[in-house]
């Protein structure tokens, strides 16, 4: 079952990015995005979901692109390990997908790493139908190129 994210769900979506090789930083600050979140900070546009299976297991956040017409980018999408290649990643971002285009969104990035590692990420978004865009060069560090994907939602 996907649904809206609530703030009983913060300790499992912590322990899935932790779960997933999240480093120390980014888990507070993944921490600090869920406390503003639900600390009265929501802004009507961005959104968090949760793939629930008697408690979640996968979560997805995104947000409008600033100063565009349309386009969004999906900041964080992630399935506890166990329950990986199962289809549910698939299945949440095309509930994002869905989300997006009832909304009036037009196009929807997401971002990588290009490292070997994270390989099975970008085949991922291919299999989804996103198409390499970008590449910016040693981006998170040197040797970490950014792999920016994009897919268009609603050509009108």
């Amino acid at each position: 079952m996907i649904r809206p994210t609530t703030p009983d769900d913060k300790t499992a979506l912590i322990a899935i990015a932790d779960a997933i090789g999240f480093q120390t930083n980014e888990l507070e600050e993944l921490s600090e995005m869920l406390a503003d979140y639900f600390g009265g900070d929501r802004d009507s546009d961005h959104f968090w979901i949760t793939d629930d299976d008697n408690g979640p297991v996968g979560v997805a956040y995104c947000e409008p692109e600033r100063m565009t017409d349309g386009t969004w980018n999906l900041q964080f999408i992630a399935i506890r390990p166990d329950r990986q290649g199962q289809g549910r990643g698939a299945t949440l971002l095309r509930y994002v997908e869905q989300t997006l285009t009832a909304r009036g969104g037009r196009m929807l990035l997401v971002e990588t790493s290009g490292l070997p590692d994270f390989e099975r990420t970008r085949t991922f978004y291919a299999k989804c139908g996103y198409e390499e865009e970008g590449r910016i060069r040693d981006f998170y560090a040197a040797g970490d190129d950014k792999v920016v994907f994009r897919k268009m939602l609603n050509a009108a």
